[in-house]
């Protein structure tokens, strides 16, 4: 079954959808919650990440402020990154904390 308007949503996140402007070669887009541990250092690796490589851009999204947006992409659990192309499709998601190494190896795919 689909719903009107949700494949748009996992196909392509704009500004409109983000809530920030993307980045021109990728972003790195972290759902997180309030309580989340390990959201804390996924905000620190993916800044870390974001800083050493132009052009990408961490953007942290509060999983309880767009229950909408996590609703229409499938998010479970917090932390959930995705990795954004410079057209704003989703070409890698993972969900927990991941290693920096890992998330280098996922923009790969984005740049």
């Amino acid at each position: 079954m689909r719903v009107p308007g949700r494949e748009d949503v996992r196909t392509r996140l704009g500004a409109a959808e983000l809530g920030a402007e993307p980045g021109e070669r990728a972003s790195l887009v972290q759902f997180s919650s309030a309580f989340c541990q390990p959201c804390r250092a996924t905000r620190r690796i993916l800044a870390d990440v974001a800083a050493m490589v132009d052009g990408v851009t961490h953007i942290e999204i509060d999983a309880e402020e767009r229950l909408e947006l996590v609703r229409a992409l499938g998010i479970e659990k917090t932390p959930t990154v995705l990795v954004l192309d410079s057209g704003g499709r989703i070409v890698r998601r993972a969900a927990g904390m991941p290693r920096k190494a890992d998330v280098i190896a996922a923009l790969g795919a984005a740049v």
